[in-house]
């Protein structure tokens, strides 16, 4: 089923849409400023209609390295945990399946997203700097999911624990506090001991991490549960990991706090980001990293994607050579892999 609004949205490519979300993030409250942006990353619209232009999807996923699941259609209720907005899911299900069938006309990408933002802080009694991000990704997921496939998704949203339970305020000071170091913490010469809190698509926690330490290796460290059996790609601990040495692309994740306590991006890093393809910001301070690559000097808020691949080249255009060699104990076939991916071959 298809609709003269659906028909309009599809008119818009990711840059658009990227655009839009940037353009509106004035309008956003700060609990989920990084966070919508990293769901446009995480599903990008991009990579996903590469792979629908594909006549054999499962040789063109090889073709680009792809691990783990990528992907909106069994995700429609739950890709957008990560969000404070996600509470607000049921009402932007309802407001975003009624405008997909209203005869009202196409206002433009920024003005949709606003008046769906607006229903939905009626209809939830809040304010629209908290329904605004989740607006976005509705109707993103719209266009990805289409129009049955929503409806024939639940709606339900998951109830929040732990820190989410908080408020949209009490979260950002949350997120920005760093752990004690005691009486002697001022000292230099004491080890400084922060904290990592990770949400990944299927487990949740918080792992220590030593000051000036990279995330991959604190995450490493982390035995409390059998990372693997939740997800395939982590092999120790919840970050997926692979090379450690940013020549594979498995360990980027999304920072929705504490990016101004990571180090500063490498010129190999925003290379390897690049041909990854996950549209890495050119800001000193990112939003989406390599954990392999930045070091922390605080208390930091991740989200991990549950997918990763190497699609720079192939599906954004904008790497000219690879550079990347991975250091790793399957390197011989992860360096074949990934010199294929980044190749027009």
């Amino acid at each position: 089923m298809n609709s003269a609004f659906i028909s309009e949205l599809e008119k818009f490519n990711e840059a658009d849409w990227l655009a839009a979300v940037e353009s509106l993030l004035p309008a956003i409250h700060e609990v989920d400023r990084n966070a919508v942006q990293i769901w446009f990353r995480f599903y990008p619209l991009d990579l996903l209609q590469y792979l629908e232009s594909s006549d054999n999807v499962e040789e063109t996923m090889k073709g680009i390295a792809m691990d783990g699941d990528f992907g909106l259609l069994d995700k429609i209720d739950s890709s957008h945990r990560f969000l404070f907005g996600h509470r607000f899911w049921t009402q932007t299900k309802s407001a975003i399946e009624a405008r997909a069938v209203s005869p009202e006309p196409f206002a433009g990408l920024e003005a949709e997203i606003k008046a769906i933002a607006k229903s939905v802080a009626a209809a939830a009694k809040t304010d629209e700097l908290l329904t605004t991000p989740i607006a976005a990704v509705g109707l993103m997921t719209l266009v990805q999911a289409g129009l049955d496939d929503m409806k024939a998704a639940p709606g339900v949203a998951q109830k929040p624990e732990g820190v989410m339970t908080k408020s949209p305020d009490e979260i950002v000071a949350e997120r920005a506090k760093d752990d004690s170091q005691g009486l002697l913490g001022f000292l230099k010469t004491v080890d400084k001991k922060f904290s990592v809190r990770f949400k990944g698509f299927a487990f949740e926690g918080t792992f220590p991490i030593i000051n000036d330490e990279e995330i991959a290796s604190a995450s490493q460290k982390d035995r409390e549960r059998d990372w693997q059996s939740l997800d395939s790609r982590c092999w120790e601990g919840p970050v997926p990991i692979e090379c450690t040495s940013a020549s594979c692309g498995t360990c980027w994740v999304g920072v929705v706090g504490g990016q101004e306590k990571l180090s500063a991006p490498s010129s190999r890093e925003r290379r390897a980001m690049k041909t990854f393809g996950y549209n890495q910001p050119e800001t000193e301070k990112p939003f989406i990293r390599l954990a392999c690559q930045a070091k922390a000097a605080g208390n930091v808020s991740l989200v991990i994607p549950p997918w990763n691949a190497v699609f720079g080249k192939k599906v954004r255009g904008n790497v000219e050579e690879l550079e990347l060699e991975p250091v790793t104990t399957s390197a011989a076939k992860l360096r074949e892999t990934i010199a294929t991916a980044a190749s027009n071959e």
